[in-house]
């Protein structure tokens, strides 16, 4: 039995979505970032980072989206959502998931959040860096998928899907969405096809995206 702190549409969506793709038991505890409860000491006790998600695994909390996800891949091999270790496909599933951890989901922060970067004064510069990064990391991301690839690490469904989906939606309302990006709006509308997808949407209360846009 698993316990997910998790913010409707925020990190946890795609541990969430996992949990439920995976069939396991799990239930759910609501962190509400209106009311600044991430930064309550009763959450800051569960992970001292201060953010969502956070996942009880055997009694014990652990944090990170892309860490957790990679976790439930490991602790459920019936499910084949990562690449065996010696496999040829490994070593692209695991850069991919450090490329989207490390690279694509800060220049979120920076676009959702500016003022974190370099104050309130400069919002707009931050803003305009955020979105050229994050403008590349899809453009480097739809060149991965115009060999034809189905799913981001080969042929198959992956832990890694899981995050850079998420991070597909998060951009829904941007100048320029993944949507827009002609070899990843395929993959995302397969994605987004997915019951497990549509599923998490809607425990959330998540009414926009799922269903796929015009391109």
């Amino acid at each position: 039995m698993y316990t997910l702190y998790y913010s409707p549409g925020t990190a946890s969506l795609a541990v969430h979505w996992m949990l439920i793709h995976l069939g396991v038991p799990f239930s759910l505890d609501l962190v509400d970032l209106k009311a600044n409860a991430q930064r309550s000491p009763r959450y800051l006790a569960i992970n001292p980072s201060g953010f969502v998600p956070a996942l009880v695994v055997d009694g014990k909390a652990y944090a990170e989206c892309a860490a957790l996800l990679m976790l439930l891949a490991e602790r459920h091999p019936q499910a084949g959502l990562e690449p065996p270790r010696g496999a040829p496909e490994r070593a692209e599933y695991l850069q991919w998931f450090f490329y989207l951890a490390n690279t694509v989901q800060p220049a979120f922060r920076a676009w959702f959040y500016p003022d974190e970067i370099a104050g309130t004064a400069n919002n707009e510069a931050t803003k305009t860096h955020a979105r050229s990064k994050i403008e590349a990391c899809f453009t480097r991301l739809d060149d991965a998928f115009a060999d034809g690839r189905p799913c981001l690490a080969g042929d198959r469904l992956s832990a890694v899907d899981f995050l850079a989906t998420m991070l597909a939606r998060w951009s829904r309302n941007m100048p320029r969405p993944a949507t827009r990006f002609a070899h990843l709006l395929p993959y995302i509308d397969r994605m987004r096809s997915l019951p497990s997808l549509q599923e998490v949407h809607a425990r959330e209360g998540l009414t926009d995206w799922i269903t796929p846009a015009p391109a």
